[in-house]
């Protein structure tokens, strides 16, 4: 991937820094500060960031599942006069994410035209990938966390006292269950198709695409007799789920490679997918434009730049998931 060195650009392939021995491995993320309501000292002893009205700022991409886990929260959590959106465009460019039109990042740094800027802003000898999302400190200038993980947790509590919303989407009584099925997902899912798209040799390709569709078999028949993940309730573990499924029929089916099933082949995957795409506003969220303007002009894994012109998928259509016991979200 293209990457900063000692806070100078440089140029590369996409994943190519995250490349060994033939399989594609995600370098961890770096910024890792939390925000809460008073910000004062975390249980650890971490200074936090205090949480106030139009300090902060997502900069994401609508091609990246990572970073579109993040604006589905402030739709969820009532954050859209809270917390400003920069998108960036489908396609990483030569110089990585770029933003077409300068984005307003605050006094403390520059008019925004590449996501770089924001790195070497908050550290000027910065070393390492350039990722979306990036939850932006437009006060102090710098990067508060750039982990999607991270950042869907810090909206899900730490504006409520702004808002007054008390859904909860991360509720400690569900915890296990939901890092049960957080370890699934990420491992074989989401992280799992980059490793099949990515794999520079057969045997990782084969092992990544067998842990793909072992895992979506193993969601199929989870969702036969249950609403969500967790259970009855709605929580993170399916919006990080939603994300990878919404791209699947799309993208990965097609420029990585996994194919062995569309998403439309499973009944009760695809009549969740459509039930979680059509709550509230979480369809502004998914550009499929966007998706397969992105993922196709990745020169590594479609050297022609040709993005198909389907598959067709209406969204929209009726799903059948009412006809399990849910109970929605859970209330603080």
């Amino acid at each position: 991937m293209p990457a900063l060195v000692n806070g100078q650009w440089i140029k590369g392939d996409v994943a190519a820094s995250e490349m060994k021995d033939g399989a594609f491995h995600r370098e961890p993320t770096r910024f890792r500060n939390w925000i809460t309501a008073d910000g004062v000292l975390d249980k650890e002893g971490t200074p936090t960031f205090k949480a106030e009205a139009g300090r902060y700022q997502l900069f994401v991409s609508y091609l990246c599942p990572w970073a579109s886990r993040t604006p589905i929260f402030p739709h969820l959590k009532g954050l859209e006069n809270i917390i400003s959106v920069a998108v960036a465009e489908p396609a990483l460019g030569e110089n990585g994410w770029t933003f077409t039109n300068l984005v307003d990042a605050g006094q403390k740094a520059p008019p925004i035209h590449y996501l770089h800027q924001l790195y070497t802003a908050s550290l000027a000898t910065y070393t390492g990938k350039v990722s979306v999302p990036v939850l932006w400190d437009r006060r102090e200038g710098q990067i508060v966390n750039n982990e999607s993980a991270d950042i869907i947790r810090i909206l899900n509590s730490a504006f409520d006292g702004l808002t007054g919303d008390k859904r909860d989407f991360y509720p400690e009584r569900l915890r296990p269950e939901i890092e049960r099925w957080n370890a699934v997902v990420y491992d074989n899912i989401n992280n799992g198709v980059y490793r099949a798209g990515f794999a520079k040799s057969q045997a990782s390709y084969d092992e990544a695409v067998r842990d793909v569709f072992a895992a979506l078999d193993r969601v199929e028949a989870h969702l036969a007799d249950h609403r969500y993940l967790a259970g009855q309730y709605l929580t993170e573990a399916d919006w990080r789920l939603f994300v990878t499924l919404v791209r699947f029929d799309a993208a990965y089916n097609g420029v990585f490679k996994c194919n062995i099933r569309r998403l439309e082949d499973y009944h009760h995957l695809s009549h969740y997918l459509r039930e979680l795409y059509q709550f509230e506003n979480v369809r502004e969220t998914v550009k499929i434009a966007h998706i397969k303007a992105g993922y196709y002009s990745i020169a590594s894994v479609n050297p022609t730049g040709i993005v198909p012109a389907g598959p067709l998928i209406d969204f929209d259509r009726p799903h059948d998931r009412e006809r399990l016991m849910g109970k929605g979200i859970v209330m603080r």
